[in-house]
């Protein structure tokens, strides 16, 4: 376990270094094709070192249903280090990333030309977990204490976080307890608190880690994770049309999973069967309603799937400039809904009959989803004052 120390986290010369000779993505391999405009593959890199998730459930169900057509595209686990997502798009190894709101704002301080795109999750999906009985009353009365991260990377993620919830966050103490093996270091008695997210909290119940937590999603004003790419890609016709396309496939994907959650699991388990006996349907299915919410958002008010609230983001930009984690950013210069009118463009009857006719294992047929809906929020404390 490693102490952060406060100082500015990384320099932007840190950030370009990369181990060995080049850049190694390990993954499911490139296809041999090129995308239009590009001269590979178009890559998404995930921000957590790894794909066996269900966080991008709306990726594998749009590759079993075809909905990216015959785009050639290409999606890496990259490297464990919490700012891959972005410093692997900057410099030309991959195109899309998808980071948090703290470390897209921090790419940008560090002078990296990178735009969102598409917004996926517009609610905040980031929590506090706490050992059973050790929540407390009031968020603010987590300042003094120690909260466990599994990348050094993650703090731009926490201090926002907390600072929107009035906590003095020059009291909070970060230790690097690493990756994957943040949340048994909470168990195990280290640290008062731990960053996690929805979904994980699903996921952790799968290993044996039973917590308890203060939700962003109940109590948070910030956007959270979004799809970034360079931003001089968005200027080429022929990338920007290509991109636009690309963005379809998810947003047909997350539309999928409104209409047959079970099935979502489904896929992602089809891909990944380790994960699928590690989770299994019932905490799979948890998991993912749990992503849902948060990137559903509050549809009545969005404009599509990937739109982003300009309003939430500059909120999180102020908050940021405020506490002294980034220069001002103005949110509509770095945040655009140009392109999601083209994402948006498909045939949602289709996608729906798609997702009714979609065939289920026994064992996920079994599984009650209005249920698991019910008791979502079961591991909640009302920690926000």
């Amino acid at each position: 376990m490693k102490l952060i120390n406060r100082q500015p986290m990384l320099t932007r010369r840190r950030l370009l270094q990369v181990t060995g000779a080049g850049v190694a993505m390990s993954g499911l391999g490139l296809r041999p094709a090129i995308a239009a405009g590009y001269d590979r593959p178009f890559t998404w890199i995930s921000p957590r070192g790894t794909l066996e998730v269900l966080d991008d459930y709306a990726y594998w169900v749009a590759v079993k249903y075809g909905y990216f057509g015959d785009l050639s595209i290409d999606i890496q686990p990259g490297p464990s280090d919490g700012t891959a997502t972005v410093k692997f798009v900057d410099v030309g190894q991959a195109d899309m990333g998808f980071p948090s709101p703290g470390v897209f704002s921090f790419a940008l301080q560090q002078g990296m030309n990178l735009k969102s795109v598409f917004h996926e999750a517009a609610r905040d999906t980031f929590s506090l977990a706490f050992r059973k009985g050790e929540g407390p009353a009031n968020i603010k009365d987590i300042e003094g204490k120690t909260i466990l991260l599994g990348s050094a990377a993650w703090q731009p993620i926490v201090d926002p976080l907390l600072a929107a919830q009035g906590v003095d966050i020059s009291t909070i103490t970060y230790v690097e307890a690493g990756w994957p093996t943040w949340g048994t270091a909470l168990a195990g008695g280290q640290g008062d608190a731990a960053l996690a997210w929805e979904g994980l909290r699903a996921e952790w119940i799968g290993t044996g880690l039973e917590f308890e937590y203060w939700l962003g999603v109940q109590n948070s004003p910030l956007p959270a994770n979004t799809f970034v790419v360079r931003a001089a890609d968005l200027e080429d016709p022929d990338k920007s049309a290509f991109i636009g396309q690309y963005l379809k496939g998810w947003a047909m994907g997350l539309e999928f999973a409104e209409h047959n959650p079970r099935a979502a699991v489904q896929a992602v388990f089809d891909q990944f069967p380790t994960l699928a006996s590690n989770v299994g349907p019932e905490l799979g299915t948890t998991s993912i309603l749990q992503q849902m919410n948060v990137f559903r958002g509050d549809w009545a008010n969005r404009q599509g799937w990937g739109w982003h609230d300009m309003a939430s983001w500059q909120t999180f930009f102020d908050l940021t400039a405020q506490i002294g984690q980034t220069d001002p950013i103005i949110a509509t210069d770095v945040c655009t809904n140009d392109l999601i009118p083209a994402a948006n463009d498909f045939d949602v009857a289709k996608v729906t009959a798609d997702a009714e006719a979609a065939e289920l294992t026994p064992e996920m047929a079994a599984i009650d989803v209005e249920a698991i809906r019910a008791g979502m929020f079961s591991q909640a404390i009302g920690a926000n004052g």
